[in-house]
């Protein structure tokens, strides 16, 4: 979570097309304690990304954040499925998510990584939290790099097709 020239392009190239179904919470206007949000990651979320590798899905998250006077605590609670191409026969498939992370702020300079100057990734806007753009990034760094079928799940067409293109000896021809 580092401001940075290359994490504003990664933010531009994956920022969500429309601001309006995001849980945008202004810091400096709430008052101090424990505050909870649940937020609904759905199709129509993920339909909305640019260049993301989810296609499809829903995922349940559940927000609580500490505020205190110094600092804050934020905890983020992911569960559902997403569907994202299988790299074995590019059928979509579902992968479970189901992940908690927490973030602390323990200082002024500590709050300012997570608050919007420019571009950044995390869409903070002056003392705004998106939670929404968070939770979604927990979503994403739960999936794997490689993700496909378990044997025998995949596409049936396409399993003979890759078949038939394997080489069973070594070949020079191959």
């Amino acid at each position: 979570m580092h401001n940075s020239k290359k994490s504003s392009t990664f933010a531009a190239d994956f920022a969500p097309m429309s601001e309006q179904n995001h849980h945008i919470i202004d810091l400096s206007r709430l008052p101090i304690g424990t505050h909870s949000f649940d937020i609904q990651l759905d199709d129509d979320f993920f339909a909305s990304l640019e260049k993301s590798e989810i296609l499809s899905g829903k995922v349940s998250a559940k927000v609580t954040l500490n505020l205190r006077e110094e600092d804050y605590q934020l905890n983020i609670a992911v569960r559902g499925t997403v569907f994202v191409v299988c790299d074995r026969c590019l059928d979509p498939m579902p992968l479970e998510i189901d992940d908690e992370q927490e973030i602390f702020s323990e200082d002024e300079e500590d709050i300012s990584d997570f608050l919007f100057q420019g571009n950044d990734c995390f869409k903070f806007q002056n003392s705004n939290l998106d939670l929404t753009w968070l939770a979604y990034e927990i979503v994403s760094i739960n999936i794997p790099i490689v993700h496909s079928h378990q044997a025998g799940e995949c596409n049936e067409q396409m399993e003979l097709l890759l078949h038939n293109h394997l080489c069973a000896e070594p070949d020079p021809d191959c």
